[in-house]
């Protein structure tokens, strides 16, 4: 998998995850939705994303180029 797909993966998982929070544990938990919404937008425009080089560096996820040239 590539560290694309996990980044997407992961983000899915987070808004599921943080939507349940919302609605199961406190309202406030809509603010973690925002904030996943927020960084991927802005990730979009910047390419810069902390969990993507979370995947890279502990979880040796390797980008959709760098599986293209093995």
């Amino acid at each position: 998998m590539s560290v694309e797909r996990a980044l997407t993966a992961f983000a899915g998982a987070m808004i599921l995850i943080s939507v349940a929070l919302t609605y199961f544990v406190h309202a406030n938990f809509v603010w973690f939705t925002v904030f996943i919404g927020a960084n991927l937008f802005q990730q979009s425009f910047t390419g810069f994303c902390p969990a993507t080089i979370v995947l890279k560096k502990v979880f040796h996820f390797k980008t959709e180029r760098e599986l293209a040239q093995h």
